[in-house]
């Protein structure tokens, strides 16, 4: 029985880490962040805000108050953001990882991986334009 028991365990454990290894389909990222606003970070530090909004729209926010309005699309397994300051896709793997998520950076898988640090339904904080005197 306790054999039975063991392979049983051994056989989950291994069927969750190659789920987790397998990065997340457009449909799964959606489930996941429609009308949530994730909080990331990187080596332990905040590093930004994304408020996922109706029709794959975001804002993102590097927490300074300016906010970058975009899309994100599913290209090749990987969500793909455009932000309307770049026209250039910023293209993401995203993972499931305990309770959050991680985030590859594609474009250079080498220079950026972030964590869900924290997630709520409430908007983001965003300022208006720079105003001058």
């Amino acid at each position: 029985m306790k054999h039975i028991l063991l392979s049983a365990l051994i056989a989950a454990v291994s069927a969750g880490a190659a789920t987790a290894s397998e990065p997340m389909s457009a449909s799964e990222f959606e489930r996941y962040v429609d009308g949530k606003t994730l909080y990331f970070g990187m080596s332990g530090e905040a590093y930004g805000v994304e408020e996922y909004l109706p029709d794959r729209r975001v804002r993102w926010s590097f927490l300074d108050g300016k906010c970058k309005e975009g899309v994100w699309y599913e290209d090749n397994r990987q969500i793909c953001f455009v932000y309307e300051d770049n026209p250039e896709p910023q293209c993401w793997s995203f993972f499931r990882e305990g309770s959050g998520l991680r985030a590859v950076f594609e474009n250079d898988p080498n220079s950026t991986v972030l964590y869900e640090a924290n997630q709520n339904d409430e908007p983001m904080l965003c300022y208006g334009p720079d105003v001058g005197v």
